[in-house]
């Protein structure tokens, strides 16, 4: 199993992952986030990225005043910066969009830890059906993304499974 709370298996994958690792390394985005306990989650760690895909990262705050300023303070300056505060399930959550070298990039943050996040348990669950499944399995998944799929709705189509896709999946048992 890949240890997702580090980056450095991204060096030695895919073209698109090695640029990722190189961009939130040269930029110090992660080192910047370290206190939040940041992990990258989504399709690029999992290699089921399509051409529009983004640096998806989540981030546990305890205080959101206290990462909403340092959000500002980090990456206020970047290309096309929008931070926001939404409620997700009835957690508080901040939400801050920018772009680094063309990467499109969103930090993720509510007061939950990383790996009991809804994004962590997704990415880790696909990561295991990917692994128990043929390369054939991986490219339907592309292919419904493409297609305008969001991922856990293509897993949970390819999958059959019934229900909402986000928590049929969170369900799933291999």
């Amino acid at each position: 199993m890949i240890d997702f709370s580090s980056i450095e298996y991204l060096k030695n994958g895919k073209q698109k992952q090695i640029k990722a690792f190189d961009i939130l390394t040269q930029h110090k985005v992660l080192l910047n986030l370290v206190e939040f306990d940041p992990i990258l989650v989504g399709t690029i760690p999992i290699n089921i990225d399509i051409e529009k895909s983004d640096l998806d990262i989540i981030c546990h705050w305890k205080n959101k005043n206290d990462f909403t300023a340092k959000l500002n303070s980090f990456f206020g300056k970047e290309t096309d910066f929008t931070i926001r505060e939404i409620s997700i399930n009835e957690k508080e959550s901040v939400i801050a969009n920018f772009k680094i070298d063309g990467f499109e990039i969103e930090v993720f943050g509510q007061n939950v830890p990383t790996k009991s996040q809804n994004g962590y348990k997704h990415m880790i669950i696909e990561h295991e059906i990917l692994q128990s499944h043929d390369e054939n399995f991986r490219l339907e998944i592309i292919k419904l993304k493409q297609n305008g799929y969001k991922t856990e709705p293509a897993f949970s189509h390819l999958l059959g499974l019934k229900g909402g896709p986000y928590l049929a999946l969170l369900e799933y048992k291999i």
